[in-house]
């Protein structure tokens, strides 16, 4: 029983390559910027996905910049958001939520433009 429990705890460990995918996938039917190709890179329990500047709102010149961060909050069992000041160089949360699914909905649609700047 021992050994289940951490195989579990092993699989659900975040970052991982299942929900890596899954979230390239989602990205795929963003409604905003949808000819760059944004990329999903691993961090410590979560993902953070970056994307060429092509509005030049943020990087005049088309640089790569932080869309939005994604952290597992184990303790609460949440999935907490991030958006990038980009005036402030810092990460600011945005949401939390329970599925991965819910957050991904918020990010591909961003009425507001918080992330996809």
């Amino acid at each position: 029983m021992q050994l289940a429990l951490q195989t579990h705890a092993r699989l659900a460990a975040h970052p991982n390559d299942v929900d890596r995918k899954r979230i390239e996938r989602a990205l795929q039917d963003r409604k905003r910027y949808r000819y760059v190709s944004p990329s999903v890179t691993p961090v410590s329990d979560g993902y953070r996905i970056e994307s060429p500047c092509c509005s030049r709102n943020v990087d005049p010149d088309g640089g790569i910049i932080d869309v939005a961060l994604f952290k597992f909050d184990a303790d609460c069992s949440a999935w907490n958001l991030f958006r990038k000041d980009h005036t402030k160089a810092s990460w600011e949360l945005h949401s939390s939520y329970r599925r991965l699914p819910d957050l991904l909905n918020l990010l591909k649609d961003d009425p507001d433009r918080e992330f996809w700047q």
